[in-house]
């Protein structure tokens, strides 16, 4: 007669080292999760290839003036339009080419010993990015200038190519209404707009 007395602790000690292997096995991939990673689009701004353009309007004449670039980053998803990163401005760096104005403008106006820098953060895109060419879309984000938060929408218009892309941006400043000086005198009259143009250009990321 055949003995069975250790086919009960075979059988235990098979589904103990089956129990095992399975603790062991990696989690299953949340497939929403996986796209999202996957579908992300990450933007970084070469600050030496951007650049920020802007005018003010006034009685005698039009102001030109420039802004650098000191760093920026984007992420987004092009699926959901949930977006990320910054874009900073280094105040201290406002020019117009005409030095008593300039020393006015930082002193009076921006006070950009006190504010350095100015920084856009993006929340949403609304319209669709391509991943290939040229897309015209709107970032929504907060911009943070002179102290104070202030809810934008921008207009840009972007072009992707292989792993480097650019992109404009055009927008308006209600500098006085955000609580900034008004630069105006008994002699001159400058309106209270700023139209702002930020030229962008940099590197496409890999996705994580």
């Amino acid at each position: 007669m055949k003995n069975t007395r250790f086919a009960p602790t075979i059988a235990a000690v098979v589904t103990f080292a089956v129990l095992i292997m399975l603790s062991a096995a990696p989690a299953p991939t949340n497939p929403q999760t996986a796209k999202t990673a996957v579908s992300e689009i990450q933007l970084s701004l070469d600050p030496a290839q951007s650049k920020l353009n802007w005018t003010v309007d006034s009685t005698l004449h039009m102001v030109h003036g420039t802004f650098t670039i000191k760093n920026g980053s984007l992420r987004f998803d092009p699926e959901t339009g949930k977006a990320s990163g910054e874009i900073v401005v280094l105040v201290t760096s406002g020019e117009t080419g005409n030095t008593s104005r300039d020393e006015k403008m930082h002193k009076d106006v921006l006070q950009s010993s006190q504010y350095p820098d100015a920084t856009f953060k993006p929340s949403q895109v609304e319209g669709r990015v391509s991943r290939m060419g040229a897309s015209d879309v709107k970032l929504h984000g907060i911009l943070s200038l002179h102290g104070s938060d202030h809810a934008l929408v921008v207009p840009v218009h972007a072009e992707l190519v292989d792993n480097q892309w650019k992109g404009t941006a055009k927008f308006e400043v209600p500098f006085i209404q955000w609580g900034l000086k008004d630069p105006s005198n008994f002699l001159l009259k400058v309106k209270p707009i700023v139209n702002v143009e930020l030229e962008m250009s940099g590197s496409i990321a890999q996705s994580k």
